[in-house]
């Protein structure tokens, strides 16, 4: 992984062989026990609204594309339409968003 510093010091630059390995570590993820418990609860971690396990997606608290890695502390069960929204955001600049455009935080 190469990091870039842009405009807010977060950019970074994977190498092939580094999304390759963080995709497969997510896969390992979605078929664990542990994630499978996680969609079960049927909740969005970000708008906190209820969804059948199905409808949810993992997300990436860290973007992958901004430094993140495909780890339990950094995945989390969210709705098509917050991962949509949140697309590569860091928390930080999620909040922002939420609150420019009225959106309570879960």
């Amino acid at each position: 992984m190469i990091q870039n510093r842009g405009a807010g010091g977060f950019d970074f630059h994977l190498e092939e062989e580094d999304l390759r390995q963080e995709r497969a570590k997510a896969r390992e993820l979605r078929a664990s026990q542990w994630w499978k418990r996680r969609l079960a609860k049927g909740v969005c971690q970000y708008c906190g609204r209820s969804f059948p396990p199905r409808e949810l997606t993992m997300d990436h608290i860290v973007p992958v594309s901004r430094g993140g890695r495909s780890t339990k502390g950094n995945v989390v069960p969210c709705c098509k339409e917050c991962n949509t929204a949140k697309k590569q955001l860091l928390p930080m600049e999620w909040e922002d968003y939420l609150k420019r455009f009225g959106q309570p935080t879960a």
